[in-house]
């Protein structure tokens, strides 16, 4: 029961989101307005991480199989994508490494910016 209990409310918060997405004038996904939203309710509090923890981890775990119906979706749309496929391709290793080195660069920072608080704490 309590696996329904947390779906429930990260279902809400998906629903909040797609209610945002018809309210908001904005090109912005549904999904995007729902991760944000959930990532304030939890931040400030509003909902306890204890009320949704095991049912993110097993949405986490499962994630994979939730990309298969996407990849279904990319070979039924095969004859529109051939043409322009290694455009495809190179925009996904370029935006991949981008990533990678954004998000390598955010944790060195991050890192050093903690060290010298500790630095500063105990000198």
């Amino acid at each position: 029961m309590k696996f329904v209990k947390q779906f429930g409310i990260i279902l809400f918060i998906s629903f909040i989101g797609e209610v945002f997405h018809d309210l908001i004038p904005l090109p912005v996904p549904a999904s995007i307005y729902g991760v944000i939203l959930m990532f304030l309710c939890l931040e400030l509090k509003l909902i306890p991480i204890s009320a949704v923890k095991e049912t993110g981890h097993f949405l986490v775990e499962i994630m994979p199989l939730l990309f298969i119906p996407a990849a279904v979706g990319l070979l039924n749309a095969w004859d529109v994508i051939r043409p322009t496929w290694m455009q495809y391709i190179a925009a996904t290793f370029l935006s991949t490494f981008a990533v990678m080195v954004v998000s390598g660069l955010v944790t060195q920072a991050v890192i050093r910016r903690k060290g010298k608080k500790e630095a500063e704490n105990h000198g």
